[in-house]
């Protein structure tokens, strides 16, 4: 995999194995959803907004093998986690003339369940994934993972985006509680690198289901971590097993 740096932004432009910026379901949401918007800066609002809010963040969907984390297959299931949204935007971004590339860092990150830290057995995300893109001359970080209705059921800050700044994840929730912190930067690239972020996964996840993390329910889940009217309660099952 080529590091970013050694190549321009016109390389950004182009379809990869992933970023798949050809694919019919992609031009058709990138188009749909930047409908009348001229300026690029403009396109890619509407577009990390779209895919935000559009697809359902789920980090379940983790991809342990490279056709999971295809565009087309992520905006066909409407969820994904953070790396497969990132594609997606980025995705669209090339659809439409835009540069984008992918970035990733770890991080400790405080929005999760009680099954999902039983499974990981961390509260560190390794290679957590956010979209780069090119306006203006600079790249801004966008990171689209976390769609507004579960910020607002965990009272996170939702990431807004005005394509001048960087939309990187806040330290802290609406409450002053820690959020997120993030602890190493992994770089940015023009597709994903697939195998050094499953190699990571296999050595930091030991409880890693040979397929993803399989069984989950992140939607129900939430709700009985945030004691949302009508969600199991504890001693209930809540799809821990």
């Amino acid at each position: 995999m080529t590091r970013l740096e050694e190549n321009s932004p016109e390389r950004c432009l182009r379809a990869t194995a992933t970023v798949e910026s050809s694919h019919s379901k992609v031009v058709a949401f990138a188009n749909r959803h930047a409908s009348g918007a001229a300026e690029p800066r403009d396109r890619a609002v509407k577009l990390y907004y779209a895919v935000r809010d559009g697809l359902r963040y789920d980090p379940y969907t983790v991809a342990v093998r490279l056709e999971d984390l295809k565009a087309g297959a992520t905006l066909a299931a409407g969820r994904g986690w953070c790396v497969a949204k990132a594609v997606v935007l980025a995705a669209c971004c090339r659809a439409t003339g835009i540069p984008a590339r992918l970035g990733f860092a770890d991080v400790r990150n405080h929005l999760s369940t009680a099954r999902m830290r039983d499974r990981m057995q961390t509260d560190v995300f390794y290679w957590h994934g956010y979209t780069a893109i090119h306006l203006d001359g600079c790249w801004v970080k966008a990171t689209p993972a976390f769609n507004v209705e579960l910020c607002d059921k965990f009272r996170l800050l939702p990431l807004e985006f005005d394509g001048r700044h960087d939309a990187i994840y806040h330290p802290f929730d609406r409450d002053g509680n820690r959020h997120m912190e993030y602890v190493r930067d992994r770089g940015e690239f023009v597709d994903v690198p697939f195998a050094a972020m499953l190699a990571t996964f296999r050595e930091k996840y030991p409880r890693l289901d040979p397929g993803g993390w399989e069984g989950g329910d992140f939607e129900r889940e939430v709700d009985v971590e945030v004691g949302a009217p009508g969600a199991a309660q504890p001693g209930v099952d809540n799809g821990a097993a």
